[in-house]
């Protein structure tokens, strides 16, 4: 397998997707990612879940020891977190350094629910890192993920590599991905409860979710989780989405899930994935995407809608 030349390309920032089958050609494109990077000096992260984790740790050996490794299972358990808690995070500590990061957000146990974000999240990157001086390779497995997650893929990575070599995408555009994903969320189950809130009624959105909350089985330190999502959410309705809106809140399976919506509608792709010292506005839809477990968005000229997922069991 042909490692991506990190040098001789032209723009500052690089994207390649990796095609593997199998743990040998895993490794034989990320190893030498991972080395190359290393040896031009460049500080390396890698954020994949946990079983291919311990295979790279594994592999790398000592190497590994100069790598900073997360569990993107956790760390990106909501691919909104992503951005701002793994990439802009590991990058921003290196102001003025090419950086190189292996982030594999899309596998196999992905939840229909969770899938659309990821997709939205690999076609973010490209506009999140857009000049800056930086590679993520993205792995996906060809032996594990359907062809919907393989198509989108295309058209979210600029550059791919194989078993065959390396190649531009012909069907690169990420933002076909970000129109496509941005469609109405399922309608919430008949059992929903809703409320109407205003600039009056905010604690008292936030008091009900709590009880809702401990009446289906969150712990106390979901509770609080639930508790400071709801009141961004309610307070970004009352602040940009005219003023009112309609909280919804119900069980689905092994979820709590709990949506705001209103007349308001986003223009920016990026808020609530930007570090708060950028722009002020924004700052409470970073935090919800830090505590929630998902966070799933629907906004046009019709209004905006955002649905958060919190397990009931830790």
């Amino acid at each position: 397998m042909t490692a991506v030349a990190e040098h001789a390309v032209e723009e500052p920032f690089h994207h390649p997707a990796l095609y593997y089958s199998g743990p040998a050609e895993y490794l034989a494109g990320i190893v030498p990612f991972v080395e190359s990077a290393l040896a031009a000096g460049e500080p390396v992260a890698v954020s994949v879940p946990g079983p291919n984790l311990a295979l790279l740790r594994d592999a790398l050996g000592a190497t590994g020891e100069h790598v900073l490794m997360l569990d993107m299972a956790e760390e990106g358990a909501n691919p909104g977190r992503i951005i701002p808690g793994v990439l802009r995070d590991f990058a921003d500590r290196h102001p003025g350094r090419r950086v190189s990061i292996v982030g594999e957000p899309i596998w196999a146990s992905r939840s229909e629910a969770e899938y659309p974000a990821c997709a939205q999240h690999e076609a973010l990157i490209n506009l999140a890192f857009a000049g800056r001086d930086a590679a993520i390779l993205c792995p996906y497995g060809l032996d594990t993920l359907d062809e919907r997650a393989l198509a989108d893929s295309l058209a979210t990575h600029p550059v791919l590599m194989d078993a065959k070599g390396t190649r531009a995408s012909g069907a690169y555009d990420p933002q076909r991905v970000l129109d496509r994903y941005n469609r109405p969320l399922p309608a919430p189950p008949r059992h929903a409860v809703a409320r109407g809130v205003d600039r009056e009624s905010v604690d008292n959105a936030r008091w009900f979710t709590a009880s809702y909350g401990r009446n289906a089985g969150l712990s106390a330190l979901r509770l609080i989780d639930l508790e400071i999502a709801v009141t961004e959410l309610v307070t970004n309705s009352v602040m940009y989405g005219g003023g009112t809106g309609v909280l919804r809140i119900w069980t689905e399976d092994d979820h709590l899930v709990c949506e705001v919506s209103d007349a308001g509608r986003i223009t920016d792709p990026l808020v609530g994935r930007r570090p708060v010292d950028e722009y002020s506005q924004g700052g409470g839809l970073l935090l919800v995407n830090h505590v929630v477990d998902l966070l799933r968005t629907h906004t046009g000229p019709e209004g905006t809608t955002m649905r958060l997922y919190l397990r009931l069991s830790d």
